[in-house]
C-alpha cells in the first residue's frame, strides 16, 4: 500500500564528467527542498496557541488549562513521533516521506479552521491537535537523512547550522500568515486554514525539489565524491550497535547525558512556555491586539537566528568546543529577559517586544547546544539515540507540560505564578548543565562516559 515510500533504487551511474555539475546542482536543490519543507511544518504546528484567545471568547465554558491540554497533547505526540518516525524514515524515501507528513498536517489544520463544530468538544480539540503532533514528527527525520547523504562530514556543521534557521523562519511566519488570513477572510479559523493552504503548496514544491540518496540519481556516495571519510574509518565504524549496547552501555548509564536531558526539559518549558502563550498573555492580560501579539511572536522567533549562530560560534571559539559554558551563559541572559518581560506587567508594548527579542535571541542557543552536546557524549553509532533521548525529555517533559502547565498556573496563580516557574526553570537549566562542566569531548569512537 505504501510501497512508494520505499527508498529509491540506485540508478545507472552518470559519466564521470557530469558528476561534479550534477552534485552541485542537486545539493542546492535538495537543501532548498528540506529547508522550505521543514519551515512549512511550523506553519501548521503551533496554530492552536494563536487561537486560544478566540476560543476563550467564543466558548467561555473552557479554561486556559483545559485548552492547554491540546498543546500538551501535540507536544507529547510530537516527541514520541520523532522517536518512531526516525526509524521509519531510515527505511523510506525522504522525497515522499516529508511531503506526506506535511500534507497530512495541512488536512488536519483545514478541519480545525473550517469545521467550527469541533470546538463544542474539548476531547475532539485535544485529539485533533495530538494527531497533528504525530504527523508533524515526519518532518525532521527525512531532513536529517538527506543532509547526511548529500553533505560530507567536514561541511555538515555549517550546512546543519544553516538548515536549522528553518525552525525560526517557519516559527516567525506562522503568526504573520495567520494575521494575513484573518485580515483577508475576517475569520479566526483562517489562522488554521490559510496557513494550511500555504504549507500545502510548499509540500508540492518540496516534493519537486527533493531527492533520495545521491546513488538514486546516478551519483557516487558523498564520502567518495568529496574524499571525506571519517577519521580512523574502518569497517567497524559501520557496525550497527545492538539495542543493549546503545541503551545500557552508552545512554542509560551516562550521567552526563541524563543531566543535559533533564536540563533540556527545563529549557523547553521556558522556550514554549513563552512563545505558545504570547497571544494569550498579551491579549488577555495586557489588552493588546492580535496584530500586536503576532508581531511579538515573530520578533521572538526571528531574534533566535543570530542568537543561535552566535552561541554555536562562542562554544567553538571562546569555550574551545565546550558546550556547557555556552549553555549556562545564554540561559543566564534568557533569565534576565524573562524578568524584564515579567516586571513590565503594566508597561509599554515596546518593552515587551524588547524582552521577547532578548528571550528569543538567547534561549534557542541552549536548545541547539544541548542537542549538539548529546551527540558528543556517546559513540557515533549511538548519537541518534542520544539526540532522541534528550529530545524526548524536551518535548514530553518540557514543551508538553508547558502547554497545560502554563494555562493551569495562569488560572490558579495568575501570570505572576507563571513567571516564577519560568525563572526557576531557567535556573535549573543552568544547574543541570553545570553538572557536565568536567566533561571534555572525546573522539566519536570512544565512550564519552569513560
Amino acid at each position: 500500500m505504501f510501497s512508494f515510500l520505499k527508498p529509491a533504487p540506485a540508478a545507472t551511474p552518470l559519466p564521470s564528467e557530469r558528476v561534479d555539475a550534477e552534485y552541485k546542482r542537486l545539493r542546492i536543490q535538495v537543501f532548498i527542498g528540506i529547508f522550505i519543507g521543514y519551515a512549512a511544518f511550523y506553519l501548521v504546528r503551533k496554530n492552536m496557541a494563536l487561537v486560544i484567545p478566540d476560543i476563550l471568547a467564543d466558548y467561555p465554558q473552557y479554561t486556559k488549562a483545559q485548552l492547554g491540554w491540546a498543546i500538551t497533547g501535540l507536544s507529547a505526540a510530537y516527541g514520541l513521533s520523532k522517536f518512531v518516525m526516525g526509524s521509519v524514515s531510515d527505511r523510506s524515501n525522504p522525497r515522499y516521506f516529508l511531503p506526506l507528513g506535511l500534507l497530512l498536517s495541512c488536512a488536519i489544520m483545514l478541519v480545525c479552521g473550517f469545521v467550527k463544530a469541533v470546538y463544542s468538544s474539548l476531547i475532539l480539540i485535544i485529539l485533533l491537535q495530538t494527531l497533528n503532533g504525530w504527523v508533524n514528527g515526519m518532518g525532521w527525520p527525512p531532513c536529517g537523512k538527506t543532509m547526511v547523504h548529500w553533505f560530507s562530514s567536514r561541511e555538515r556543521g555549517t550546512v546543519v547550522a544553516g538548515w536549522n534557521v528553518a525552525h525560526n523562519v517557519g516559527g516567525g511566519l506562522v503568526a504573520t500568515f495567520a494575521l494575513w488570513g484573518v485580515m483577508l477572510f475576517g475569520d479566526w479559523g483562517a489562522k488554521f486554514y490559510f496557513n494550511a493552504i500555504i504549507a500545502g503548496v510548499i509540500a508540492i514544491i518540496a516534493f519537486v525539489l527533493m531527492r533520495d540518496t545521491p546513488q538514486s540519481c546516478g551519483l557516487p556516495p558523498i564520502e567518495k565524491h568529496k574524499n571525506d571519510y571519517p577519521e580512523k574509518y574502518s569497517a567497524d565504524n559501520e557496525r550497527i550497535l545492538s539495542f543493549k549496547e546503545i541503551f545500557f552501555k552508552n545512554v542509560l548509564n551516562n550521567r552526563y547525558l541524563w543531566a543535559i536531558a533533564i536540563a533540556n526539559a527545563f529549557v523547553y518549558f521556558v522556550r514554549y512556555g513563552v512563545v505558545d502563550w504570547i497571544p494569550t498573555y498579551l491579549q488577555t492580560a495586557k489588552g493588546f491586539s492580535f496584530k500586536e501579539s503576532s508581531i511579538a511572536w515573530s520578533l521572538y522567533e526571528y531574534a533566535a537566528i543570530p542568537g543561535t549562530l552566535l552561541c554555536g560560534w562562542m562554544s567553538d571559539k571562546v569555550f574551545k568546543s565546550r558546550r556547557a559554558p555556552a549553555t549556562i551563559l545564554f540561559m543566564a541572559m534568557t533569565l534576565l529577559g524573562v524578568l524584564v518581560y515579567w516586571f513590565n506587567a503594566n508597561g509599554p508594548l515596546w518593552i515587551d517586544y524588547a524582552a521577547l527579542i532578548s528571550i528569543g535571541f538567547f534561549v534557542y542557543g541552549p536548545v541547539m547546544m544541548i542537542g549538539l552536546h548529546a551527540l558528543e557524549l556517546v559513540p557515533k553509532n549511538a548519537a541518534g539515540t542520544a539526540a532522541g533521548f534528550t529530545g524526548f525529555f524536551g518535548y514530553v517533559f518540557g514543551s508538553a507540560i508547558a502547554g497545560t502547565g502554563v494555562g493551569w498556573l495562569a488560572d490558579h496563580w495568575g501570570w505572576n505564578g507563571v513567571f516564577i516557574v519560568m525563572v526557576i526553570c531557567c535556573a535549573l537549566t543552568m544547574v543541570f548543565s553545570a553538572l557536565t562542566l568536567k566533561h571534555r569531548n572525546t573522539p566519536n569512537d570512544k565512550l564519552a562516559s569513560k
